[in-house]
């Protein structure tokens, strides 16, 4: 049976009171109570229950983080960005995959918003703003993870995708291709739509007439990207695109599966591929993949800051924080 802190002050020899003031307080408690207590809190193992401590108190050391692809290594990185931070400050992070499924994000939301975390960090997978203010009425602060909040209501921590759909497509165009394609999906994504509105905004600028083809997929996986990628090897190959930009790389990396499997196009010879994110299977791929970079931990890191000073301020104006996306070339596009 766990230890309570009445038989802490049953062995001390104090009330309940004065052993809650050595332990939150002892500047407060004579020199004598003190050490009774530390010796009886000794004797007994006594473990204090600090979570409930701060629940009561109407602080929590919990924060939620809901994320739309829990499968995803950049997620994965992205939440232990919020970890190392989260440590730090004592606090600890309830996480929750929604797996591209509005009703699990809904139940999540609802779910954190009964256990009165101390703030929310969410990167959701549509428009989850009613919601958001829901938890904002309760004292939950929320922040939005790699997604930009158009409308300012809520802080967000994002990378600019538009600029790094911008980036990919002009690598490819640099390199000299000409028939594009963008594969991704499904278009309700934010970063989707926006790192497709760069793609599209490189090849309409650019100084040569190209073509870029949308290839929809219904999930950002592996499956989903091999799938497309068999869609375009059943064409003839007069029709195949010479240059592929993935919406992200699971992806990318279905894509160069089917490709390399199929064996009848070479990569980057006649296709060349960059996906979006430069997870760690990105180089260790059969042809190391180019990517887009974001700064996955640092997103993390700064996202749990914002969520924390937010919830000591209330009335904190929210604010955008956006990083600048990094380009990392490698084989798939003719890189070393």
């Amino acid at each position: 049976m766990a230890v309570s802190i009445r038989d802490v002050a049953q062995r001390a020899g104090v009330s309940v009171g004065t052993v809650s003031n050595v332990l939150n307080r002892p500047g407060e408690v004579s020199a004598e109570s003190v050490g009774r207590v530390t010796r009886a809190i000794e004797d007994l193992g006594y473990v204090r229950n600090d979570a409930a401590r701060k629940l009561r108190g109407g602080v929590s050391a919990t924060v939620g983080f809901v994320v739309l692809d829990g499968q995803n290594p950049f997620y994965t990185d992205v939440v232990r960005g919020a970890e190392d931070e989260a440590t730090r400050h004592g606090i600890a992070i309830l996480y929750g995959n929604t797996d591209e499924d509005p009703q699990r994000e809904r139940l999540y939301l609802e779910l954190f918003r009964e256990q009165q975390v101390r703030g929310l960090l969410i990167a959701p997978y549509g428009d989850v703003t009613a919601q958001l203010q829901r938890l904002r009425s309760s004292g939950i602060s929320p922040v939005l993870v790699d997604r930009f909040s158009g409308d300012g209501r809520f802080s967000s921590v994002s990378v600019d995708s538009i600029a790094g759909g911008r980036l990919a497509a002009q690598h490819l165009i640099d390199g000299g291709r000409e028939r594009l394609a963008f594969v991704g999906g499904p278009f309700d994504v934010r970063q989707v739509t926006d790192r497709l509105a760069g793609a599209r905004a490189a090849v309409e600028n650019a100084a040569r007439q190209l073509d870029l083809e949308v290839i929809a997929t219904d999930a950002m996986t592996v499956a989903e990207g091999a799938m497309a990628g068999s869609r375009i090897l059943s064409r003839p190959r007069r029709d195949w695109p010479d240059a592929l930009f993935a919406a992200n790389d699971l992806i990318a990396l279905g894509l160069l599966q089917a490709i390399v499997t199929d064996g009848r196009a070479e990569v980057p010879r006649d296709i060349a591929i960059i996906g979006f994110d430069d997870i760690p299977f990105a180089a260790a791929a059969a042809v190391p993949m180019s990517s887009v970079r974001q700064p996955s931990r640092m997103i993390g890191r700064t996202a749990l800051r914002i969520v924390l000073e937010e919830a000591a301020d209330p009335d904190a104006i929210p604010r955008q924080t956006v990083f600048a996306p990094e380009i990392v070339v490698r084989a798939s596009t003719g890189g070393a």
